[in-house]
C-alpha cells in the first residue's frame, strides 16, 4: 500500500469525502483516512440521512393519521411498525456509503481506516483497529475530524437514558415520553420525529425562542405549530441536572421565574449543540493552534499555523452544517491548487427539517437592528398561497428583507413546505445582488409554493401583493 501522497484528508464527513473528491480531481494523490468503518461521518450515518430518514417516515405516518380523511382516503386503524422505522432508516444509511465507497474507488483515493494522529509537520501514523499502525507522509494535510455532541453543566450523557441524537436514532422500542434539552436545529427536528408518532415530548429550552440563531419570528411561528401538535415546549428554563433512575430519567431545572421544577420521561436527550473534535490527533506534535472552544485556528484560506496544514468543516470556527464543510473542503483543494476560491458565509443558508420546513439565508431583522441597518420586510402567509391551500399546507410564511434604497436583498426567511428548496433561490439573489424588484418580475409558475416569494418581493419593493 502506497504511504506518499500530495494530500491526505483526515476524516471522511461531508467536508472531508468531497475535499478528497476535488483534490483527486484535480490532479493529486490523494488519501483519506477514517476512523470507522463506515465512510461519511456524523452526517451520513448518525446526522443529516438518518435524521431525515425517520422525519419523512414519521411525516408519512403523520399526514396519514391527521389528514388522509379529508381527501377522501379511508385507512381505519394505523399501525406503527417501529422496528420496520429504524430498519429502513439503516438501509438509507447503507446506500449513502456504498455511494461514498464507488466514489473513492472511481477517483483513485487511497482510503485508510484507523486513527490518524500527526508525528510532525509532514507525517502521521494510522493506527488500524488490529494494533498495527502506517506511517503515512504528504506534502499537505486536510483536517475534517467533524465535531460530537456536547453538553452542559450537570448533565452527564450515559447513552442509556441520558441520551444524544445519535443514541435516539436507534431507540430499541417506541418510547411513552422524552424530554429534550435544547430547542435548537437538533432539539425541534428530534421532537418532530417522535412527536409524530405520538410520543409525549417536553422541549426545555435555555433561551426565549426555538431556534434561536435564527430569525425571531421563524422561532415563534414554530412554537405555535408545535404547540398545536402537542409538543410542551418550555422557553427561558435552565436546566439543573439530569439523573438516571434506571427505567426513565429525571431533568431539573429553574423555570422563567427561577423556581425549582423537575420532570420525569422515558429519555433525556441532550441536543445542546456539538463541540469539535480533536481528540487523538497529536496536534501537540505540530505548531497548530486551538481557540478556547477547541476549533482548529486557520486564516482565511483556511490554513492552520503550520503552512501545509489546513482545517475544514465543524472542527474551524463558524456554522456546524454539512454543506458548509462540504464548501470549505474544496475550497481549500482549489485553494492548494493556486485558483482563488470564493465563500461568501454570510449566505450559506441555514435550514431545519421540521415540517413545515424552516429556512434562513443573509441577515435576520435582529442582526440588522442591531447593526443600525435600515431595511424592508415583505411577508406574505402560505396561508393565502393557493397551492399550499390545495395541498392542505397553509402554516408558515415566506419573509424577505430588503434594502429601502436599492431594493438589494438583505435575507430570506422561510417557514413552510418545502423551504429547505426555496430558499436556494434567496441564496441565488443575494450572491449576485440581484433586487427584491427583479425577484417579483421573473414568472413564477403557478400554483406553487414559490409564489409566496413572489408575493413576499412585492411587498419589500413597496409595491403590495396579489392576493394568490
Amino acid at each position: 500500500m502506497e504511504t506518499k501522497f500530495d494530500i491526505v484528508v483526515i476524516g471522511s464527513g461531508p467536508g472531508g469525502y468531497a475535499s478528497a473528491i476535488r483534490c483527486s480531481q484535480l490532479g493529486y494523490k490523494t488519501a483519506l483516512v477514517e476512523k470507522y468503518k463506515a465512510l461519511g461521518g456524523t452526517c451520513t450515518n448518525v446526522g443529516c440521512i438518518p435524521t431525515k430518514a425517520l422525519l419523512d417516515s414519521t411525516e408519512h405516518y403523520h399526514t396519514a393519521e391527521t389528514k388522509f380523511a379529508a381527501h377522501g382516503i379511508l385507512t381505519g386503524k394505523l399501525d406503527l411498525d417501529f422496528q420496520q422505522l429504524i430498519k429502513r432508516k439503516g438501509e438509507v444509511v447503507e446506500q449513502n456509503i456504498a455511494g461514498l465507497n464507488f466514489l473513492m474507488k472511481k477517483n483513485k483515493i487511497e482510503v485508510f481506516e484507523g486513527i490518524g494522529s500527526f508525528i510532525n509537520n509532514s507525517e502521521i501514523s494510522v493506527k488500524h483497529n488490529d494494533g498495527n499502525s502506517t506511517k503515512i507522509s504528504s506534502t499537505y494535510f486536510i483536517i475534517a475530524t467533524g465535531s460530537k455532541p456536547a453538553t452542559i453543566p450537570g448533565v452527564e450523557i450515559d447513552k442509556k437514558r441520558i441520551i444524544t441524537s445519535t443514541e435516539a436514532l436507534s431507540l430499541p422500542e417506541k418510547p411513552k415520553s422524552i424530554i429534550i434539552i435544547g430547542g435548537g436545529v437538533i432539539g425541534v427536528e428530534m421532537a418532530s420525529i417522535y412527536a409524530r408518532i405520538g410520543v409525549e415530548i417536553t422541549i426545555i429550552e435555555y433561551f426565549d425562542s426555538l431556534i434561536p440563531t435564527m430569525d425571531k419570528d421563524l422561532g415563534k411561528e414554530l412554537k405555535k405549530i408545535f404547540t398545536k401538535q402537542g409538543i410542551k415546549i418550555l422557553l427561558s428554563h435552565k436546566v439543573q441536572s439530569a439523573k438516571n433512575n434506571g427505567k426513565n430519567a429525571t431533568v431539573s431545572f429553574l423555570d422563567a421565574s427561577n423556581n425549582p421544577q423537575e420532570i420525569t420521561a422515558d429519555y433525556c436527550l441532550v441536543a445542546v449543540g456539538r463541540k469539535p473534535y480533536t481528540e487523538g490527533l497529536g496536534l501537540e506534535n505540530t505548531n497548530i493552534e486551538v481557540d478556547p472552544k477547541g476549533r482548529i485556528v486557520t486564516n482565511e484560506k483556511l490554513q492552520t499555523k503550520v503552512e501545509n496544514i489546513y482545517a475544514i468543516g465543524d472542527v474551524v470556527a463558524g456554522a456546524m452544517l454539512a454543506h458548509k464543510a462540504e464548501e470549505e473542503g474544496i475550497f481549500v483543494a482549489e485553494t492548494i491548487n493556486g485558483q482563488k476560491p470564493h465563500i461568501n458565509y454570510k449566505l450559506i443558508p441555514g435550514v431545519v427539517y421540521t415540517w413545515p420546513e424552516v429556512a434562513s439565508v443573509g441577515y435576520t431583522e435582529e442582526e440588522l437592528k442591531e447593526k443600525g441597518v435600515e431595511y424592508r420586510v415583505g411577508k406574505f402567509p402560505f396561508s393565502a398561497s393557493a397551492r399550499a391551500r390545495a395541498a392542505m399546507e397553509k402554516e408558515g410564511f415566506s419573509k424577505i428583507l430588503s434594502d429601502p434604497k436599492y431594493g438589494e436583498l438583505l435575507g430570506m426567511h422561510v417557514i413552510g413546505p418545502r423551504a429547505a428548496d426555496l430558499i436556494a433561490q434567496g441564496v441565488i439573489g443575494m450572491e449576485y445582488e440581484v433586487t427584491d424588484e427583479d425577484m417579483f418580475r421573473i414568472s413564477y409558475a403557478h400554483p406553487t409554493y414559490s409564489e409566496t416569494l413572489k408575493e413576499a418581493y412585492m411587498i419589500a419593493s413597496g409595491q403590495g401583493a396579489i392576493n394568490i
